[in-house]
């Protein structure tokens, strides 16, 4: 059984089959960096900033736009993933690890911001929050911050 990757929009931007396929190619990345061998659903929303502001202000009451948005659907320690510690899908059999929402016009002016593609912010981002989602976390600027941001760039390939 392999992973599954659900996709929905909301607003209207272009590119999204390419963002997909970065999206897909960043999750599958993570997830063999991580050895997770089990068969995870992870859930996509592709959205533009007033969206993600909403959905920032009604889930974390912070009223502003964001990149991206990691819902994690259980909690993991980071890098000790358990299947047993995990939600099931009854229906598929697959791991439920969470929901991701990635504000795409967000993410086109990082790109521009930190000079480098639209793409690799795509990447990133997508790696950041399938992190989050796997139990990795940076609310301090203390071990687990640095812990996450050396992962990060072990997973894409930029240590």
């Amino acid at each position: 059984m392999k992973h599954h990757i659900e996709f929905s929009r909301s607003g209207s931007f272009q590119r999204h089959l390419f963002i997909k396929k970065n999206i897909r190619s960043a999750v599958l990345q993570t997830l063999n960096a991580e050895r997770i061998c089990d068969a995870c659903e992870i859930s996509v929303l592709l959205t533009d900033d007033e969206e993600i502001r909403s959905i920032n202000n009604q889930f974390r009451s912070v009223d502003k736009a964001t990149d991206v948005l990691s819902f994690p659907e259980n909690e993991l320690s980071p890098g000790a993933f358990s299947a047993e510690d995990c939600e099931i899908n009854c229906d598929t059999g697959r791991i439920i690890l969470g929901d991701i929402v990635l504000s795409v016009p967000h993410c086109e002016d990082q790109a521009k911001e930190y000079g480098h593609s639209f793409y690799r912010e795509i990447r990133y981002l997508t790696v950041h929050s399938m992190l989050h989602l796997l139990g990795y976390d940076h609310v301090d600027e203390g071990e687990m911050k640095k812990e996450m941001r050396a992962r990060e760039k072990q997973i894409m390939g930029e240590e």
